[in-house]
């Protein structure tokens, strides 16, 4: 299984603004063809950030999901920009988001979503020594800043408005990194 399937052809299927959906025509290493649908790399991948103010508190955004058709409660996140490097949008997104910055920014994991069906990746960020620095963001409304203390994720798991997979994980990852850091 290590040999990689040959992609005879890729070619598109849609598009909108946002998506870009196309067919890949492969031929295992048996033989076997097939013609998988995913939905393409539109951009240069995304940040989720994990913003820890004092040490004791993290930062969440409370911003409508259109996906869900509900207000939804995560870290921020957001594209990243042409020619941004993964920390730099990382604290850009904070910036607009939450309106802090971050003097300490670390790269906890890059991840994709649903590699079978998205070429796309996220990277999840922790920012720590945050400073106040707001800056403008593209959102349709101000967001609502949640702070949540540490010593209270049990909480924070428990509700039903905290669903979003890559915010869970990150929460996880930032925990333990927090516990061999500090």
């Amino acid at each position: 299984m290590s040999k990689l399937p040959t992609i005879h052809e890729t070619r598109p299927v849609a598009s909108s603004r946002l998506f870009h959906v196309e067919e890949v025509h492969l031929e295992f290493s048996n033989g076997e063809q097939r013609i998988y649908e995913r939905l393409a790399n539109r951009g240069h991948g995304a940040v989720l950030v994990v913003p820890v103010l004092n040490d004791d508190t993290l930062l969440l955004i409370r911003e409508y999901s259109a996906g869900t058709e509900r207000y939804e409660l995560a870290f921020p996140k957001g594209h990243i920009e042409r020619g941004e490097d993964v920390l730099e949008a990382a604290n850009r997104e904070i910036m607009e988001e939450v309106g802090h910055a971050a003097h300490e920014l670390h790269l906890l994991r890059k991840v994709s979503l649903s590699p079978s069906y998205m070429a796309h990746h996220t990277h999840l960020v922790i920012a720590r020594h945050l400073y106040p620095h707001r800056t403008e963001g593209d959102e349709p409304e101000q967001l609502e800043v949640v702070p949540w203390k540490l010593d209270n994720l049990d909480e924070l798991l428990q509700r039903d408005d905290f669903t979003e997979g890559r915010s869970l994980l990150a929460l996880y990852l930032a925990q333990d990194w927090l516990q061999q850091n500090t």
